[in-house]
């Protein structure tokens, strides 16, 4: 992994559990098991070795995910108004120049995702690197800079909302 392994501490992890879950009657989709073990687990394994530090983000069953010894932060936006409110909520917290995401119910996070997102961000010279499936961007696998804040949370107390379009303006 190179240099990657020694600079993770540059790289916060954001773990997305903040949703409602309507797809799933309700059911938070983190703490849904997969061969005996929450999704939110396997996506914790992934992001430990990648990054310095994780927060999950959950509005709901906030207790259980603080049994993950992560720090816990509910949006501060009020219901439940997308990702881009968990990753501006979480990114106050962040004192690292980058800040990577993952949603909870994704167990398999590849064990390289923030090295090649951040080798795709120094080619491009960007502010923030998508993940792309090959067929649509993946937007809640994103590393972004943290000096982006002051952008999202505009956009945000705008009324706005979809991930892609603030993606657009960056």
């Amino acid at each position: 992994m190179g240099n990657i392994v020694v600079a993770r501490h540059i790289f916060t992890g954001v773990i997305l559990a903040g949703g409602q879950a309507r797809r799933m009657e309700g059911q938070d989709k983190g703490l849904i098991e997969l061969a005996g073990c929450p999704m939110v687990q396997y996506v914790l394994d992934a992001l430990t070795g990648q990054v310095g530090q994780i927060i999950i983000n959950a509005n709901r069953n906030r207790e259980i995910y603080g049994h993950y010894d992560c720090p816990v932060i509910a949006d501060e936006f009020e219901g439940f108004n997308g990702p881009l409110a968990g990753m501006a909520s979480c990114m106050r917290a962040v004192k690292t120049p980058y800040m990577v995401t993952s949603p909870c119910d994704s167990p398999f996070v590849p064990k390289d995702l923030v090295e090649r997102l951040y080798l795709q961000l120094m080619r491009q010279d960007a502010d923030i690197s998508v993940a792309h499936d090959g067929k649509r961007m993946q937007p809640v696998f994103v590393l972004l800079k943290t000096t982006l804040l002051g952008s999202m949370l505009d956009y945000l107390h705008a009324g706005e909302r979809k991930i892609d379009k603030w993606f657009e303006k960056h």
